[in-house]
């Protein structure tokens, strides 16, 4: 509810990074959001401003988006400290300004971290992570017409564990709310959804090795288990992967060539 009515348009003030290019320097820049309907959603609301600075004669605010429905994790944005902001998760996207009180101030950043270099405003090269799904977010596969889907048993369980992994969006939220700029939820749920399932049993000690040796080499910091990724993480994915991540590090670094059962 806003302070003059539920439902009332909201005036809002907001600090947004601006920084031209990658070697430029940045700062902040205010900006007055007026008349924003509650309903709509927070990229909503920078495009509203956008098109006043715009019709200014004035650069617009870059921010990366696409799907604005939660799906492809474009929406890499730090609100009052947040990532992806106050709602629990929900990505930027699907963040609505009845979230916020009528003639609030608020402060938007890029991702903040070493391995996520700003390319402009509001924008961060985020190519890190797919270096890291290169390095072996994949599984061997026959070539031709797909198989039945029920060709291969896959205990519930499994599937379920392996489901909830696989919701990663690789949005980088869990970079940029870990103390240590650490992507070990994004590795570890990428490491996790495939090594449970029998199709990725044949490169899963590969796996555990190469994408955590990749994370490492791309300036991610080390998990220190302080929970703060499974809180930013708009899809809730449990640090229980990380977990399940270091025990199949552990056993590819000390016993390489001996399978295991998921």
């Amino acid at each position: 509810m806003t302070a003059h009515g539920e439902g009332a348009p909201l005036d809002l003030t907001l600090k947004v990074w601006r920084q031209p290019g990658a070697s430029a320097a940045g700062r902040f820049v205010q900006y007055e959001a007026r008349g924003i309907s509650p309903d709509a959603s927070f990229l909503e609301m920078l495009d509203v401003v956008n098109e006043r600075l715009q019709e200014q004669g004035e650069e617009p605010i870059a921010f990366d988006h696409d799907c604005r429905e939660g799906i492809c994790g474009s929406c890499s944005l730090m609100i009052n400290g947040v990532a992806h902001g106050p709602e629990k998760g929900t990505a930027a996207c699907q963040l609505h300004m009845r979230r916020f009180r009528d003639r609030q101030t608020i402060v938007v950043e890029p991702w903040r971290a070493r391995a996520f270099p700003v390319i402009r405003d509001l924008c961060v090269d985020r190519s890190a992570l797919d270096r890291i799904i290169a390095a072996g977010g994949f599984i061997s596969a026959p070539t031709g017409a797909a198989p039945d889907g029920n060709a291969i048993p896959v205990p519930k369980p499994a599937a379920d564990h392996a489901m909830d992994a696989a919701q990663c969006i690789g949005c980088g939220a869990c970079v940029a709310a870990c103390p240590n700029g650490s992507a070990s939820l994004f590795t570890a749920a990428k490491i996790t959804h495939l090594g449970l399932l029998p199709q990725g049993q044949p490169e899963r000690q590969r796996r555990a090795l190469a994408m955590v040796a990749q994370h490492d080499a791309e300036g991610f910091g080390g998990c220190s288990w302080f929970g703060e990724c499974q809180e930013a993480c708009p899809k809730l994915i449990s640090i229980d992967t990380i977990a399940r991540m270091n025990r199949d590090f552990l056993r590819a670094s000390l016993r390489p060539d001996e399978p295991e059962a998921a």
